[in-house]
Formats: structure tokens, C-alpha cells, sequence
């Protein structure tokens, strides 16, 4: 929570972007059609408040926003590309390359045959955890 002595970070178009995973081109444009707010710096460069760029994230991954087919109690949606597949007896390791995250899961060989998954193929790692690591950066 922020205090007096802590201030909220603000986000230059280039940090936000990389925050939710898009261009500073797309960030941009959110910030010229009015979907999020942003204001001047003393150099001139938009600067977007840590707060609003929260508020806009959560509104972002709300499901009606996503492309999440169907439901589910999961939050946690990564859409992206397959990048490895190694196949064992049982166990399969998949690996997905989401926006700047490497996912990596492990899932039965039959149900990596059964989706189909090879490199190059697009799939969403879908992430339900009751233990999540979270560092500060």
C-alpha cells in the first residue's frame, strides 16, 4: 500500500508495456483513444500512474476480457506458442513460450498426443497454484 513516504511507482509507456505483455505502440494507443490515463513528466515523456496501470490490468484479465473459452476457476491464463515438447513413457514436458515467459509444465504423454502438441502450435497454460512465489523487483 502506498504511504507518504512510498509513493505508488509511475511506469514510463515502455515499462507499462512491458508489464502487461504488450508493444509501447499498443500502449500508446490505449493511452490516445482514453482507455488509460497518463500524464507529462518534467521531460515530457507520458508517465502512467502505478495505480491506474493496475486498475487497467485487472480490468484486462477480467474473463469477460479474455480469450478463454468456457469456464473455469483458474485466473491465471497465458496464451502463447509452443516452443518444446520431450516425450516420455508416462510424462510429457511442454514448454510455452507466452509474451516474455517461459512456461514449462509437465502432463501425461497421452493428453500432449491428444491436444496435439508440437512445436509451433499455439496453447495456453492455464496456472491454478495455492502456493505462488512473488518477488519484488
Amino acid at each position: 500500500m502506498a504511504t507518504p513516504d512510498r509513493p505508488v511507482h509511475p511506469y514510463r509507456i515502455g515499462e507499462a508495456a512491458s508489464m502487461l505483455g504488450v508493444s509501447a505502440d499498443t500502449m500508446r494507443r490505449w493511452v490516445d483513444a482514453g482507455r488509460l490515463p497518463a500524464t507529462r513528466d518534467e521531460n515530457g515523456h507520458r508517465i502512467i500512474a502505478g495505480a491506474e496501470l493496475a486498475a487497467f490490468a485487472r480490468e484486462l484479465a477480467r474473463p469477460e476480457n479474455s480469450e478463454a473459452e468456457g469456464r473455469s476457476s483458474a485466473r491465471n491464463r497465458f496464451p502463447g506458442i509452443v516452443t518444446a515438447v520431450v516425450l516420455g513413457d508416462v510424462a510429457a514436458q511442454v514448454e510455452i513460450q507466452a509474451g516474455p515467459f517461459r512456461v514449462v509444465s509437465l502432463i501425461s504423454r497421452d493428453s500432449a498426443e491428444e491436444l496435439g502438441l508440437v512445436p509451433g502450435a499455439p496453447a495456453t497454460a492455464v496456472i491454478k497454484s495455492t502456493n505462488v512465489v512473488v518477488e519484488r523487483r
